[in-house]
């Protein structure tokens, strides 16, 4: 059996296999999740909330903002704090204060140790206990516990009004004034916020852990690192090691040569003429600069948030760009401007490789084109109705806010988006449908491509699988189907497979060697990417196998990375092989990025939250998006800029292709993204880490902590990074504009002419 007959079989084992226990695990969960009570009640019969508070109190959470206002189970912002974490902390320090005041008439840290422990313990089995009835559906609380609810609900309610004893603490969280205008909807609120918290520390029937794996962090309430949590960390580290050892024993086993025997002597793509389709794609990319620039104006606007919390330099920006609004932008347009890239140049490449242009395909191209302007416009503009209150919770769902980070979109627009990525899907293939069909030494790379086109079209769906009031843990499940296997998966394997065949069209690598090199590449990503989705589960109300299953192959994710140096010797060796080459030296260098990014941003930094012990105390803190943005904009965001590059080179040959501006840019683009990440990103999550460890999660991310003057101090060390970035994306959207509207290269060497003579 020939190798590339054995990696497709492989292959395709390692996805059914994969799929099949993604599946089972999410029966598992969904069996397993945290119930939902039909109503709450005291000892005395008081109804403190019922089924229906629970139901509209997270849509009215899910249409300020939902992830993109604090978090819950640790998912979502971070300037206000985590729900959960915070209502329980709150409610636990009320209980030991009212139960001192009723014994001693003092407050509880007034007490000598021994009386605090005493206390301690008793609200361990008293908050603990799980006094759930599964045939009835009513919780039940103690009555004074009830009266310490009643309280911390009044506290949010206060919080998301207008009052004007908590101005102050609004403004360090970063809430709008009166974010919630009606009384009834922030009370419905509150049972959902205690709801997350109650889950987060009642133990599972028969177990001594919490619904949430004893998630957050907190000793006083006994939410300590499970045995579960150790076991598998320690599991996870020997499943790494052994990965990479066997890695670099397959690597020195089969290297081999990638460069072809002969390279051309001339640019193979020069004669590739731009059919009217691909000349179509220009103003994507035109389009993929603009929301890039939007995405980090709005990045710094949603940064300096953290230290003043409804203002802009003075301006109140909050009362029409709030906090929750601006980091919702902020965030998906990280992922549309990056998706954007990747589906231009899938219309761009698909009828460059196969040289056929299909009937009506320009027309399928501006259709797609007008379809993702009024989905990105529809959509943001559901959001700020919904953000500012000015949209029923039926309507929010379809055509506002649904709050989950990353799938921020109304319904409607989610169909919308689908739809088009279906469209997408069939003028990508209808462009291959020869170059599949055709005996090359290409077509393995060019279904490659292919079926991840498909791939991509078709996991968006896990994004429409949640309705209204589908429970927490299960929209969680489907959630990071959409964020981690279609944004941080098929993308990948289609970028892989779009690098690999542009290098093997332009003579740099064998055809046969890069085949084999990106089926290698796939199944070892895949072995540890699908069940590796699961280190995103870990607290949300999942079983002990989520933790088991996650630990092990997120560390297997890291395994193809340690041969990421050789990879970028590689692929720089390719910007140097031939004079012609250097036109596409900067394309090049772009993909050179991303291997270092991939190793520092997606291995390291992502392997530093990742084990179950890490993430138990990392979770939600800054060390979270110090993962996210060396990874998001270092690894799909430089593949989508050389992507863009790589195609434009065709749309525009008689342009200026301006290589200092490219220069700059790249420069600009990776320092300041290493400048944020180490002198702020970094530093900020490693203080809040030491934090969470000593006094718990709800510390860590408390106003009191995270508005001390070294903290700020930390935030505005953001700035330098954030300037030198912002070059970058100005210098590369200068570059794209002079492609068109600058001089021609004729004009450029006849320039160059005049000079060489007057010399």
């Amino acid at each position: 059996m020939n190798p590339t007959k054995r990696l497709w079989i492989t292959l395709a084992v390692i996805l059914a296999v994969s799929f099949g226990v993604l599946g089972w695990m999410g029966h598992e969960i969904h069996v397993a999740a945290p119930p939902i009570p039909q109503s709450v009640q005291s000892q005395s019969g008081d109804v403190l909330y019922t089924r229906a508070d629970f139901d509209t109190g997270r849509e009215v959470w899910q249409s300020i903002g939902g992830h993109q206002l604090g978090s819950v189970w640790g998912h979502g912002s971070y300037v206000a704090p985590d729900w959960s974490a915070d209502w329980l902390h709150r409610e636990a320090t009320g209980l030991l204060d009212d139960w001192a005041q009723a014994r001693y008439h003092r407050d509880f840290t007034q007490l000598d140790r021994p009386h605090q422990a005493a206390f301690e313990a008793r609200l361990r089995e008293e908050i603990r206990a799980n006094t759930y009835d599964p045939a009835t559906g009513v919780l039940t609380v103690a009555d004074d516990r009830a009266a310490v609810i009643r309280k911390v609900a009044q506290h949010y309610e206060q919080l998301f009004s207008d009052d004007p004893a908590l101005h102050a603490l609004r403004d360090d969280y970063a809430i709008a004034e009166n974010a919630i205008p009606d009384p009834q909807r922030r009370h419905a609120m509150t049972a959902f916020f205690f709801w997350s918290a109650w889950a987060a520390v009642t133990n599972r029937p028969g177990d001594t852990k919490s619904y949430t794996s004893n998630w957050p962090s907190d000793a006083l309430v006994g939410n300590t690192p499970t045995s579960s949590t150790f076991l598998w960390t320690v599991a996870s580290i020997i499943f790494l090691l052994a990965g990479v050892g066997a890695l670099v024993w397959y690597h020195a086993a089969n290297s081999h040569d990638e460069s072809p025997e002969r390279t051309p002597q001339t640019d193979p793509l020069a004669v590739l003429k731009a059919t009217p389709s691909m000349r179509a794609t220009i103003k994507y990319f035109w389009l993929v600069v603009a929301l890039f620039g939007v995405q980090v104006l709005l990045g710094a606007i949603t940064a300096h948030y953290a230290v003043e919390g409804q203002a802009f330099y003075g301006f109140q920006l909050a009362d029409i760009l709030p906090y929750s609004l601006t980091r919702t932008w902020h965030t998906q347009l990280s992922v549309l401007w990056i998706a954007t890239a990747w589906l231009a140049t899938g219309l761009y490449i698909a009828p460059a490789l196969s040289g056929h242009e299909p009937r009506f395909q320009r027309l399928g191209v501006n259709v797609l084109f007008g379809a993702l302007l009024v989905v990105v416009v529809g959509a943001f503009t559901g959001q700020w109705f919904a953000v500012m209150q000015r949209m029923g919770l039926n309507l929010n769902f379809w055509f506002g806010h649904q709050g989950w980070e990353y799938v921020d979109l109304g319904r409607f627009w989610q169909i919308g988006l689908f739809i088009g990525l279906m469209l997408w899907l069939t003028l990508v293939g209808r462009a291959l449908m020869p170059a599949l069909k055709a005996r090359s030494e290409t077509r393995t790379l060019t279904w490659m491509l292919f079926l991840s086109t498909v791939a991509i079209g078709l996991f968006y769906a896990a994004g429409l699988m949640w309705g209204r009031h589908t429970h927490l843990a299960m929209v969680e499940y489907w959630r990071w189907w959409v964020v981690h296997l279609w944004v941080e998966g098929f993308f990948e394997v289609f970028a892989t497979a779009v690098i690999a065949l542009l290098f093997a069209r332009m003579g740099l690598v064998r055809t046969g060697n890069a085949t084999t090199a990106v089926l290698f590449s796939t199944v070892i990503f895949l072995t540890g990417g699908v069940l590796g989705t699961f280190h995103h589960l870990y607290w949300t109300g999942t079983p002990t196998g989520v933790l088991a299953l996650g630990a092990s192959f997120s560390a297997l994710e890291v395994v193809p990375l340690v041969l990421i140096g050789f990879e970028a010797y590689q692929t720089y060796r390719h910007s140097t092989a031939t004079p012609w080459v250097a036109t596409y030296r900067w394309p090049i260098l772009f993909f050179v990025a991303v291997a270092f990014w991939n190793l520092v941003g997606a291995g390291l930094f992502g392997f530093l939250i990742n084990p179950p012990l890490s993430l138990y105390y990392m979770q939600g803190l800054n060390t979270t998006p110090l993962h996210g943005h060396t990874s998001l904009f270092g690894v799909y965001g430089m593949l989508g800029i050389g992507l863009m590059l790589f195609c434009l080179r065709g749309l525009a040959p008689r342009a200026a292709w301006n290589d200092g501006l490219l220069k700059v840019s790249f420069w600009a683009l990776n320092i300041g993204l290493a400048a944020m990440a180490l002198l702020s990103l970094l530093p900020y999550g490693v203080l809040q880490v030491k934090a969470s460890v000593e006094h718990g999660f709800w510390y860590a991310r408390s106003a009191e902590f995270v508005h001390q003057p070294l903290m700020e101090l930390l935030v505005w060390m953001r700035v330098p990074g954030d300037v030198i970035f912002s070059i970058g994306v100005l210098a590369l959207a200068w570059f794209v504009v002079r492609l068109w509207f600058g001089p021609t290269q004729r004009v450029v060497e006849d320039r160059r002419e005049r000079l060489a003579a007057a010399k």
